[in-house]
């Protein structure tokens, strides 16, 4: 359903990526690896459809993502480096603005209490995010995930400032989402997903 075919970017005498090429197939969960400069999250922003390229296609459902630009936002979840949350809303402010902008209205006040519960921040729901902790605002930001109708998601390192509790009930998430014919593309530093039956890595920077 997500497919690069000969993804190349350069610049000047500095060539980031020359003839990239990958499918992805529901059902996947794909892990980007690299060294840092490799162009991890510059590959992630082409994929949502940031930043320019030299050559080459990105494609969702047999469309480019530019001209298909409206049905791939609806199919896509992106959650970056920055969490994208409002800081003067509260958790459970920030998630029904999520649900609202999503037009997602089969669900409720308590949906949502159940997503803050999943993600850990139990008895933080009404307290505004900017007096939240770094690994309590990106808990907010990931809670967005078990709201989720999106079959795309894409994260750039969404474990950062997760414990390994956390982590765990991301990566059962994770399966769960991808289980149902979701795909999951992301980058992490953190070895784990051992246990997912579809797991596939793309390494970037390697000759």
């Amino acid at each position: 359903m997500l497919e690069v075919s000969q993804l190349t970017i350069t610049k000047g005498e500095y060539t980031l990526f020359d003839a990239l090429s990958f499918a992805i197939s529901p059902g996947e969960l794909v892990q980007i690896e690299g060294r840092n400069g490799t162009g991890k999250t510059t590959l992630l922003r082409l994929l949502i459809g940031l930043g320019q390229y030299d050559k080459g296609l990105i494609q969702w459902k047999g469309a480019t993502i530019r001209s298909n630009r409206e049905e791939f936002h609806q199919d896509l979840l992106y959650i970056g480096h920055q969490t994208g949350i409002k800081p003067e809303l509260t958790a459970f402010e920030n998630l029904a603005f999520f649900c609202s902008m999503q037009r997602i209205t089969k669900l409720g006040n308590q949906e949502i209490y159940d997503a803050l519960l999943k993600a850990g921040l139990v008895g933080k729901e009404d307290i505004p995010v900017s007096k939240l902790s770094a690994g309590q605002q990106r808990r907010a930001a990931l809670a967005r995930l078990w709201l989720s109708e999106q079959i795309l998601w894409i994260l750039d390192e969404p474990l950062t400032a997760i414990d390994k509790q956390g982590m765990q009930i991301l990566e059962s998430l994770f399966i769960q989402h991808t289980s149902k014919g979701g795909i999951v593309v992301l980058t992490t530093h953190q070895d784990m997903f051992k246990n997912h039956p579809k797991l596939r890595k793309i390494r970037l920077g390697d000759s």
